[in-house]
């Protein structure tokens, strides 16, 4: 009998996105195939302690497991010949592969991934460069111009700059759009729509840049696009593999938090009704945008596509969401890998970067 694969889950952090992460990760629990992997489970709580906990899925998921008796403070071993996490009172625990299923700053972003390239250890997903890059939308949107991709127009701020001189910023952003609105205000570092803000006229991009703000010191304001929301997932390492293209349904407004992971309301479905033609636009550009970014193993890219027909590229999500509802699963189930098939996959892929 084969020996089991030692996977580290590693979830929580200290990121707005903490209570999204445990849903996340309760998700991917539920379906790991346990005759395969002998998995060890890592909360980083929102105060930044990295605990080892054999608490129940439903525990992390209501977070609740932060309660329970025999969790033991561990920490990541810098050192390749521990090539795993370490007690604090000296025990080590060698580990095949990490999964961290992190969204957000703190886990998203590249410092977890440097850990684990520091530590030696595979891990399910991009790298440290890619990881930031793809976190931060300004860069993004810096590497996406270059490599000639169809984007929303817009403007990036700082709050150095805004806090400087608040009336001469929002006039800068008003001369960059000619007066149009609405118009989309997000904190360059952040994920499920934390901190961003519709504003519909120059009176409220005050409002909005200072929930922008709350969030990261950088943020982009982009051109309101009309027509409808795409995602793309992406799976592979050299020869990466675009699933089929999902449309978002929003309650609100716009597909914020409320409405991604509160409003029943909100849907995601596969679309019949789209040109064969946008579509392979849409598969060809994510698998491009994966690319040019340097990602490995998976990535859900959004686009919109708008009244006119044109494929726009929107963001790139390195650690896409993972609950039961996210789109990611969903679109590899339609193209026919099951929840649990994905989750094997994602770990062959990491173990290939050894």
């Amino acid at each position: 009998m084969n020996e089991k694969i030692k996977l580290l889950i590693l979830f929580g952090g200290t990121s707005s996105e903490h209570e999204i992460s445990r849903k996340s990760t309760a998700s991917v629990l539920r379906n790991l195939d346990k005759s395969k992997y002998e998995i060890y489970c890592v909360g980083i709580t929102k105060e930044g302690k990295w605990i080892l906990t054999e608490a129940p899925t439903e525990k992390i998921e209501d977070g609740s497991w932060e309660k329970k008796v025999g969790n033991k403070e561990v920490s990541i071993s810098p050192s390749r010949e521990v090539h795993g996490i370490r007690y604090l009172r000296g025990k080590e625990v060698r580990i095949d592969c990490a999964f961290p299923i992190l969204h957000g700053k703190y886990g998203e972003d590249g410092t977890v991934q440097g850990i684990l390239e520091i530590a030696g250890i595979p891990y399910v997903g991009s790298g440290v460069l890619a990881s930031a890059a793809c976190m931060d939308k300004a860069v993004t949107k810096i590497i996406a111009k270059d490599a000639g991709i169809l984007q929303a127009g817009y403007h990036e701020t700082n709050l150095n700059r805004f806090s400087s001189d608040p009336t001469e910023e929002i006039k800068e952003i008003d001369r960059k759009f000619k007066g149009k609105f609405p118009l989309f205000v997000k904190p360059a570092n952040a994920g499920s729509s934390v901190g961003v803000s519709k504003v519909h006229n120059e009176g409220e991009l005050a409002g909005g840049l200072e929930a922008a703000f709350a969030e990261d010191k950088k943020a982009i304001i982009e051109e309101a696009i009309t027509g409808r929301e795409l995602e793309v997932a992406v799976l592979g390492n050299n020869s990466p593999q675009a699933s089929p293209v999902g449309e978002i349904i929003s309650a609100g407004e716009f597909y914020d938090y409320k409405s991604k992971y509160e409003d029943v309301k909100s849907e995601t479905r596969i679309p019949d009704d789209l040109p064969e033609k946008a579509v392979e636009e849409l598969r060809a550009t994510a698998v491009k945008v994966f690319c040019i970014m340097g990602c490995r193993g998976f990535a859900r890219v959004d686009f919109f596509y708008s009244d006119k027909g044109e494929v726009i590229f929107n963001e790139i999500n390195t650690i896409p969401g993972f609950t039961a509802i996210s789109m990611y699963p969903k679109l590899w189930e339609a193209a026919g890998l099951s929840y649990r098939e994905l989750i094997d996959k994602l770990i062959e892929l990491a173990l290939e970067r050894e």
